[in-house]
């Protein structure tokens, strides 16, 4: 079995926080582009957040924390005033890891962490899983940029993204 499948709910659950966070304002097309960015930076994060099946099957065991920290840092609370915790969005949001999300801020806005993180990510559990080359997230082009202008700006998910930088640069040994 391979050890994403428990950490698909993460996953999709921090990628569709980053992308409601950081929405990308334009059409269909530019609206993907951004969540395969979100996505992939996510999957990223998370597989070097718990490298090992072990890890995969304890935050599974004790979930991941929820956005409500990420919520009020990122100021998106204040958009969704209505989520409690018995609303029907409410659900998805407990699956979103703030350690996941801070770490795929990081590498949105530092595509050459990107690329060290891609590298890192070979020695985990998780290599080989997939085939998965991350190109969009390590060689973003023209229109990857223009689609995820909010997603990528480095002043903008700088709040994020240094709740659990250091970590990341441990982890990565940079």
């Amino acid at each position: 079995m391979p050890t994403d499948i428990s950490l698909s709910p993460l996953i999709a659950a921090t990628a569709q926080w980053l992308t409601r966070a950081y929405p990308s304002g334009r059409g269909a097309l530019e609206r993907s582009l951004a969540e395969a960015q979100s996505h992939q930076a996510v999957t990223l994060a998370a597989w070097l957040r718990y490298p090992t099946a072990l890890d995969v099957q304890l935050v599974a065991l004790t979930g991941p924390g929820g956005s409500d920290r990420l919520d009020w840092i990122a100021g998106s609370d204040a958009d969704h005033p209505e989520v409690t915790a018995d609303s029907p969005d409410h659900a998805w949001r407990t699956w979103v890891d703030e350690v996941v999300a801070s770490w795929a801020a990081c590498l949105l806005s530092a595509p050459a962490l990107a690329v060290q993180a891609a590298l890192a990510v070979n020695g985990t559990d998780h290599a080989g899983t997939v085939p998965v080359a991350f190109r969009r997230l390590t060689q973003p082009g023209p229109d990857d940029h223009r689609a995820a202008a909010l997603l990528r700006h480095p002043d903008l998910l700088a709040p994020v993204a240094e709740l659990h930088r250091p970590l990341l640069l441990e982890r990565l040994e940079v």
